[in-house]
C-alpha cells in the first residue's frame, strides 16, 4: 500500500503542477552526477603539478585534508537536503535559516561559478581538439561542444542524468585502469624493475619545500574535490530524496576519496616530484599519459586526451545543469527575473538555461585571443566561488540544526543525521576560510606587494561581499532568529 502511495505522490510531482520541476533522478543518476562534477582535470592534469610543487607527502597530506573537509561538507548537505529536497539547495537553505541577503549572494555566486566554468570547460574543448586536429578553428570546437551540452540539458532531466551517467562511467573505469596498471608497475609485473617506494625518498621528498608549498597546493586540491555539491542541487529533481541523497553521498564521497588519495599515491611512486613534465599542463605528459607510457601502453597520449575530452564534456555537461538550476531557483524565490521561472511541458527551465548558455559562448574569445590565455582568465574568474558555496553550507547546517534544536523537533525525525556536530561543519567553515585567505599568500611575500596577483586571485571574495551586502542593505534584511527559521 506505501508504495502505491508513494508512486501517486510522484506522480503529483511530476505532472500536475507546470511550475514543478520532474522527480526524474535515481540513486546512480545522483552518484554519477557527484562525481562526473569532481573526477576531471584536477585528477588527469592538476594532480602532477600538486605533486611538482609539494612532493608526493605533501600533496598526500592536501588532497587528505581537503577530503575530509568535502565529507564533513557533504555530510552537512546531506541532512538539509533529505529533510528539505529543494532545488535552490544551500542558496534557499541560507534563507531560510541564516539571512536571505546571504541566500541571495550565495545563489548568484554558485550560478556565476558554474557558467564561468562552462565557458573555460569549452575553452578546454578547443585546446584538446586540437591535438589531433592542430589547424582546425577553435570556433568550431567551441560551438559544437556548446550545442551538445545545451541539447544534453534541454530534452529532459533524465536524458542529463543517463548522458552523465555514462560520461563519469568512462572517467571512473580509466581511473580503475590507471590503479590496476600503476600496482603492477610498483611491484614489478609490467614496465620491467619493480619500482618500490624510491620515489617517495628522492631529494627532500616526501614534503618538498615544507609546510608552506603543503598550504599552497590547498586551493588546488579543492577545486578538484569541487562538484560533489552537485547532489544538493539535484535534490529537487530526486526520486525519492529522503533515501537516494544519503545513499548517494556515502557512496559519493568514499569512492572520489579513494579515486584521489590512490591515485596521487600511484603517481607519486612512479613518477619523481622532480620530473618537469609533472608542472605541464600538456596532456602528451600528463601524469596519467606518463604512467601508461611506463607500462608501454600505445597511444597512451591519444587515449588519455580523449578521456580528459569525455571530462570536459561531462564537467561543461553537469555545471550547465547546476547553474540553470540554480537560476530556477532563485526566480521562483523572487530574486531573479521571474520569467526565469518559466517550465517547459518536460519540466526543464528553459529560459534559465538559455540565460546559462549564453554566458558560455564566452568561450568563443579563444577563437580571438588564444586559447590557453582565455582559458586562465575564465578560471581565475570563478577560482574562489566554489569555496564560498562550500562555507555557505557548511554556516547554514549549523544554523539548520541550532534551530531545529531551539523549535523542540526530535533529532531522531531526521531522514538523515550528520556526524560529529558540531565539529563537522565548523571544522569544513575555518578550513575553507584559510584556503580562501592564503590561496596566494605568494603575492604578499616579495619584497614589492604584487598587486596584480592580489586582484586576480581575490576578485571573486570583494564581488561576493558587495553582493551580500547590497542586496541586505536594499532589502533591509536581518538574522533569521532560529525559533523563526522556516523548518517546514
Amino acid at each position: 500500500m506505501e508504495s502505491v502511495i508513494k508512486k501517486k505522490e510522484t506522480a503529483t510531482t511530476d505532472h500536475s503542477s507546470p511550475n514543478q520541476l520532474r522527480r526524474k533522478l535515481k540513486t546512480r543518476h545522483l552518484t554519477m552526477i557527484s562525481l562526473g562534477g569532481t573526477i576531471g582535470t584536477g585528477l588527469f592534469l592538476a594532480s602532477g603539478g600538486a605533486i611538482h610543487t609539494a612532493g608526493p607527502g605533501g600533496a598526500l597530506v592536501a588532497y587528505i585534508a581537503i577530503g575530509i573537509m568535502v565529507y564533513f561538507l557533504m555530510t552537512s548537505l546531506a541532512e538539509m537536503a533529505a529533510y528539505m529536497p529543494v532545488t535552490g539547495t544551500f542558496s534557499t537553505y541560507a534563507t531560510k535559516f541564516v539571512d536571505p541577503a546571504l541566500g541571495f549572494a550565495l545563489g548568484w555566486n554558485y550560478w556565476y561559478n558554474w557558467a564561468i566554468t562552462i565557458a573555460a570547460e569549452l575553452s578546454a574543448v578547443t585546446i584538446i581538439m586540437k591535438f589531433w586536429f592542430p589547424d582546425s578553428p577553435s570556433l568550431l570546437w567551441s560551438a559544437l561542444c556548446l550545442v551538445i551540452m545545451f541539447l544534453l540539458n534541454y530534452l529532459s532531466v533524465k536524458g542529463f542524468g543517463e548522458a552523465e551517467y555514462w560520461f563519469s562511467l568512462i572517467k571512473v573505469i580509466t581511473v580503475i585502469i590507471f590503479l590496476i596498471v600503476s600496482f603492477l608497475i610498483i611491484v614489478g609485473i609490467m614496465g620491467g624493475e619493480a619500482v618500490g617506494f624510491k620515489n617517495f625518498t628522492i631529494g627532500d621528498a616526501p614534503f618538498h619545500g615544507g609546510f608552506m608549498a603543503t598550504l599552497g597546493i590547498f586551493m588546488a586540491a579543492g577545486f578538484s574535490f569541487q562538484g560533489t555539491e552537485l547532489l544538493g542541487v539535484a535534490a529537487g529533481e530526486s526520486e525519492d530524496p529522503k533515501r537516494n541523497i544519503p545513499r548517494a553521498i556515502r557512496q559519493v564521497f568514499w569512492r572520489i576519496l579513494l579515486f584521489y588519495i590512490l591515485a596521487i599515491l600511484a603517481i607519486g611512486l612512479l613518477i619523481p616530484y622532480t620530473n618537469e613534465n609533472l608542472a605541464n599542463s600538456d596532456v602528451t605528459v600528463s601524469p596519467f599519459t606518463l604512467v601508461f607510457d611506463k607500462a608501454g601502453i600505445a597511444f597512451a597520449a591519444s587515449v588519455m586526451n580523449a578521456v580528459i575530452l569525455t571530462a570536459v564534456l561531462s564537467a561543461g555537461n553537469s555545471g550547465m545543469y547546476a547553474s540553470t538550476r540554480m537560476l530556477w531557483g532563485l526566480a521562483k524565490e523572487g530574486k531573479a527575473p521571474k520569467f526565469l521561472a518559466k517550465l517547459n511541458r518536460r519540466g526543464v527551465p528553459v529560459n534559465a538555461l538559455l540565460v546559462t548558455a549564453s554566458l558560455g559562448t564566452l568561450a568563443f574569445l579563444a577563437s580571438f585571443f588564444g586559447d590557453g590565455i582565455v582559458y586562465v582568465w575564465l578560471l581565475n574568474a570563478s577560482g574562489l566561488s566554489g569555496f564560498i558555496a562550500w562555507l555557505g553550507i557548511a554556516i547554514s547546517h549549523y544554523r539548520f540544526r541550532k534551530a531545529y534544536v531551539a523549535q523542540g523537533r526530535d533529532l531522531r525525525d531526521l531522514p538523515y543525521k550528520a556526524k560529529w556536530f558540531p565539529f563537522g561543519p565548523l571544522f569544513a567553515l575555518v578550513l575553507c576560510a584559510v584556503v580562501i585567505l592564503g590561496q596566494n599568500y605568494r603575492a604578499f611575500m616579495g619584497e614589492s606587494i604584487d598587486w596584480y596577483g592580489i586582484l586576480v586571485s581575490y576578485i571573486g571574495l570583494p564581488l561576493f561581499l558587495a553582493v551580500w551586502f547590497g542586496y541586505k542593505i536594499v532589502k533591509k534584511t536581518k538574522v533569521v532568529p532560529l525559533e523563526e527559521c522556516e523548518l517546514d
